[in-house]
């Protein structure tokens, strides 16, 4: 926090003067911070670098440069993030498309206003004496799935392939790969960014070195034609009928926007931006997890952020139409026209291009990350 510049001792002559001065001017510093509106972000889960142009954002003074004084709140296992915006304790909120929909459907007045993952994230993957190298492969497995809304994706690439809920054991996992890498799943969930990576940060014990890309079968629904969108900034909808709150609205899309094309020309900054906000994962897995996340935005299709009206679709449907083990579905129909809109994100782009920024990089290129033993 900036101070105020303190006054030296006065000559008691002047002594009266002096501290009416002192009352009366504050420094520049505290005027500015002053005038800055306080925003609170609700994250879907604690500090890591899937987040991490959010960090960048405030860090490097684009939230500020914006009129905007963020507060970053993390989320954890207990931590609903679209429940938390929709009760009105934190102004904007990142979450699943898919996990929002459902919520939606129940009541809650909340906005999808910038799509940031274009891509899925989501893998289910297995070592590759398994022989699952498909959805198709998975009938008959023990297959590994978090739940809490992580399980769509899977679902929807079995069904699609003709492989239903009752066809495999379908094994509760827990946010990490002991039961995979002890056997006990035979094709575990895995995000790009985290759990793929906690299996190369490990050693095989038959050769006594990392597991490496080739000893593991990796279903990507990306590819498989299920991928659903997965992180957004949601907006609390009935207040974007409100002037101010919906320019406000425009001004974070833009200062977010800013700090993921920050992450993405410095990653090794981004993810020490991370770590230095509280972060408990390892160097090399906080840099692993940057650039995987950077894949998942870059190069953008039509802008970061904008919202893809066929990714929504296709989404929107998995919602409808997927039956997970109880035989119910995300949503029962058609989500309202509130749950999402370009509107505020094209504003945003449009500055931004006005700024000389580009906001799809079609020349994009990850870095290379070595993964260390247990991440470090």
């Amino acid at each position: 926090m900036r101070k105020n510049s303190i006054w030296g001792k006065a000559a008691a002559i002047v002594a009266v003067a002096s501290l009416t001065l002192a009352g009366c001017g504050g420094s520049d510093d505290d005027s500015a911070e002053s005038d800055l509106t306080k925003v609170k972000l609700q994250l879907q889960w604690v500090a890591q670098a899937q987040f991490a142009g959010y960090y960048a954002a405030v860090d490097q003074g684009f939230y500020e440069d914006e009129g905007l004084d963020v507060e970053i709140v993390e989320g954890g296992p207990d931590i609903v993030p679209q429940d938390v915006l929709s009760a009105g304790d934190v102004d904007y909120a990142i979450s699943w498309v898919p996990k929002v929909l459902g919520a939606i459907e129940q009541g809650a007045e909340i906005t999808n206003v910038a799509q940031i993952f274009e891509r899925s994230a989501t893998t289910q993957i297995s070592f590759k004496d398994r022989g699952i190298a498909k959805p198709a492969d998975l009938k008959s497995k023990k297959v590994g799935s978090w739940g809490y809304g992580n399980e769509w994706e899977l679902f929807a690439g079995m069904q699609k392939d003709g492989v239903g809920v009752k066809d495999i054991k379908l094994v509760q996992q827990a946010f990490d790969m002991n039961g995979f890498l002890a056997g006990d799943i035979d094709a575990a969930q895995a995000m790009t960014y985290n759990e793929y990576a906690q299996v190369l940060e490990t050693k095989n014990p038959k050769t006594g070195k990392l597991y490496q890309p080739e000893d593991l079968e990796v279903i990507d629904w990306n590819e498989a034609g299920t991928a659903m969108l997965q992180d957004a900034i949601w907006a609390q909808a009935d207040k974007l009928e409100d002037t101010e709150y919906a320019e406000q609205t425009v001004a974070f899309i833009k200062a977010s926007i800013k700090g993921w094309a920050y992450a993405k020309d410095n990653p090794e900054d981004a993810a020490t931006i991370v770590t230095e906000a509280g972060s408990q994962l390892g160097e090399s897995h906080q840099l692993w997890m940057t650039n995987e996340v950077n894949k998942l935005i870059w190069p953008s299709t039509n802008g970061v952020g904008l919202i893809d009206e066929a990714a929504w679709k296709r989404t929107v449907d998995i919602a409808l139409g997927t039956k997970n083990e109880t035989g119910a579905t995300i949503i029962s129909k058609e989500p309202p026209a509130t749950a999402f809109t370009n509107e505020y994100v094209e504003k945003a782009l449009a500055e931004l291009k006005d700024e000389g920024l580009d906001v799809l990089d079609e020349d994009f290129e990850p870095i290379a990350v070595t993964l260390k033993e247990g991440g470090k």
